[in-house]
């Protein structure tokens, strides 16, 4: 079960859920979840956090508590684990024969759609509002040359990855109504990068992405001609609210024009490895418009193509040397909102996912992106230690000074959780020499409400 402690306080409408992690079909389905229950408990406090911290944790318990994160296929933990000689030889003759032709192939169908896109631009301005800039407005012969290339170029790159055959079924639920409305919004699960190139040769849809994005080359103008919503995920602006309602008016136009391109979201907000469905942020369910939902999966034998723990250059260089990789989708109908789920959208967003999770058979799970990091962060603590623990012998407070830092991170909300994160990243700068301290828990204990106040003025 996921810890009480972990739950996600980083959604789009800052509600807290409970914790919860039980199959679809079980005694959870049918449950109804408890979005005002508190974060501690009221008797909790930051003397009795930090007095359970001092528990060492186990990698079973670890496993446990990060569910959704783990990865389980053949290269293990963040795909570092060691591989046995068959493995390697596989990945040695995949890296000098598969890579280069497959990198060849994925360079020259991306020039390709980019030089595309550059002519069907040309003398064609942006659209510029609210500080977005694309050319989803586009119509006719420019428009349709857009959207057909594109599908084309999508599909084109899947094949160059090793995506040679896309097993999609559509099933319906028995109790569809007459409904002619047009849905506004795809909302599918998130697992890899990869669900981004098949929903583009699938539906061509616009959808949120880092205003880093944008200035990218080759890929910046690819994206504009996508018509995406580019947003500052870190910044500590007031122009969220902005970006919310730029993603709900454009949902809503997409509703009411079959011109307009629909939206993409990734309701979780980050990817997991395929088996669970995290929480449901509420974006995408305030227009109150019609949503498509769609169900990826990725089986494998050897690799999983899930974007989870394991870092991106290793997981793009792994999925490179995979010689077939597979890609089931799940197209559900258009799901239409009753009066009261128009009026509740996280009752909207919550039933989508129950409904998803149950045709997918996918299991829910209350961790966020929030405890993605802490899971990354201790990860790669750990196999620092196995690295260096030939130079450290005398270390022993390592586990419990990780559980130490996990602990008020999650009794943090979602804009301090963003500040301890910096703070973790300084403790990790000094960790070499406060961990191989023989007082190294006491040593952090000690200076915690310095470290505390500073993160508060940060």
């Amino acid at each position: 079960m996921a810890s009480p402690g972990l739950t996600d306080l980083a959604g789009a409408d800052g509600s807290e859920s409970n914790s919860s992690l039980f199959p679809p079909g079980g005694e959870g389905d049918s449950a109804t979840p408890k979005y005002d229950q508190p974060l501690l408990k009221p008797d909790s406090s930051p003397t009795a956090a930090l007095a359970s911290a001092a528990v060492p944790i186990s990698s079973e318990e670890l496993d446990r508590k990060y569910a959704p994160y783990v990865r389980r296929d053949a290269y293990g933990t963040m795909g570092r684990e060691k591989l046995p000689l068959t493995e390697k030889i596989l990945l040695g003759i995949a890296a000098v024969t598969l890579v280069p032709i497959r990198v060849v192939a994925g360079v020259l169908i991306l020039v390709f759609y980019y030089l595309i896109c550059r002519i069907c631009t040309l003398f064609s301005p942006p659209s510029r509002e609210n500080g977005q800039e694309d050319y989803a407005h586009m119509t006719g012969w420019r428009r349709e040359v857009i959207v057909r290339c594109g599908r084309f170029a999508s599909r084109a790159m899947l094949f160059a990855f090793g995506f040679y055959w896309i097993k999609e079924s559509r099933r319906g639920l028995g109790n569809e109504v007459n409904e002619f409305e047009r849905p506004g919004a795809i909302v599918s699960n998130h697992i890899s990068y990869v669900d981004i190139l098949y929903h583009m040769s699938s539906a061509f849809p616009s959808f949120v992405a880092k205003r880093s994005v944008a200035s990218l080359p080759l890929v910046g103008l690819i994206s504009k001609c996508l018509g995406c919503v580019y947003v500052q995920r870190e910044s500590k602006s007031s122009d969220l609210k902005g970006v919310s309602g730029i993603v709900t008016e454009r949902i809503q136009k997409s509703h009411k024009d079959y011109l307009c391109p629909m939206m993409l979201l990734f309701p979780e907000g980050t990817t997991t490895n395929g088996d669970f469905l995290l929480p449901f942020k509420s974006g995408a369910f305030l227009a109150k418009a019609p949503v498509v939902p769609v169900i990826l999966r990725y089986p494998y034998h050897r690799f999983s193509p899930a974007w989870d723990s394991i870092s991106g250059v290793r997981h793009v260089c792994l999925l490179l040397c995979q010689f077939v990789n597979h890609l089931e989708v799940i197209h559900l109908p258009v799901y239409y909102p009753s009066e009261q789920e128009k009026e509740d959208p996280k009752l909207y967003a919550n039933n989508v996912r129950k409904l998803m999770a149950t045709e997918g058979n996918l299991m829910l799970s209350d961790v966020g992106l929030a405890e993605k990091r802490i899971y990354l962060a201790i990860l790669n603590e750990i196999f620092f230690l196995k690295k260096n623990k030939g130079r450290r012998k005398k270390c022993r407070n390592g586990a419990a000074i990780k559980t130490y830092i996990e602990q008020p991170v999650n009794q943090a909300t979602s804009l301090a959780r963003r500040r301890m994160q910096f703070g973790l990243s300084i403790f990790k700068f000094f960790c070499p020499y406060i961990l191989c301290r023989s007082d190294g828990l006491d040593y952090i204990l000690r200076y915690y409400g310095i470290f505390k106040m500073c993160m508060i003025f940060l």
